[in-house]
């Protein structure tokens, strides 16, 4: 069993474990406290959601700084069964935990989220799918915030207002670059 530790607030230093999984890539330590660090370290009031939840790292820190609610999915059997033993553990009863693709997902959502963690399997051309269809997910002001095998650039859509590298590892943070992008005109 593998194992990743939460970063800062109320589960400061707790520890979540999960099972090998293909294409199952935790955010690392320091690339999480970078993210928690632009998107400040307070999120209370703030709905994520975790899209390619996985070790549930990015939906669980998120709910250790406070925020309001978190839904995290996950496709495969065992990381969900371990996303599941993690909510337990920590007693996260904020956490909605589906088991379920994220394209399904999307096409019957009507919640806005502030924060969206997007961290899918490489190699898939998830973005390409994924990234003109977000923005009517957002709430005013909301984040997207995107890991990636390559650097994004701004574009008609989305605007990267913050990016890094660590390995072989990009992460942005975005916003919709003009209120058309956030009403989700496609």
């Amino acid at each position: 069993m593998n194992q990743v530790r939460l970063n800062a607030g109320k589960w400061r230093s707790r520890v979540l474990k999960f099972p090998d999984a293909e294409g199952l890539r935790p955010t690392p330590d320091r690339v999480r406290q970078t993210v928690f660090n632009w998107l400040g370290q307070d999120l209370t009031s703030k709905t994520c959601l975790d899209l390619f939840a996985g070790t549930g790292a990015l939906g669980f820190e998120a709910l250790s700084r406070n925020a309001k609610a978190v839904t995290m999915l996950e496709l495969a059997k065992a990381p969900y069964a371990a996303l599941c033993q993690n909510q337990r553990l920590l007693e996260a009863t904020q956490a909605r935990i589906q088991q379920m693709d994220a394209r399904t997902f999307l096409s019957s959502n009507q919640q806005p989220f502030d924060v969206i963690f997007c961290d899918p399997p490489y190699r898939q051309d998830w973005l390409a799918q994924l990234l003109p269809v977000l923005p009517r997910h957002l709430a005013p002001e909301g984040w997207l915030y995107v890991e990636a095998e390559y650097a994004l650039k701004s574009d008609a859509c989305w605007q990267v207002v913050k990016s890094g590298k660590a390995g072989q590892v990009y992460f942005h943070l975005l916003q919709p670059a003009s209120a058309d992008a956030a009403a989700g005109t496609d």
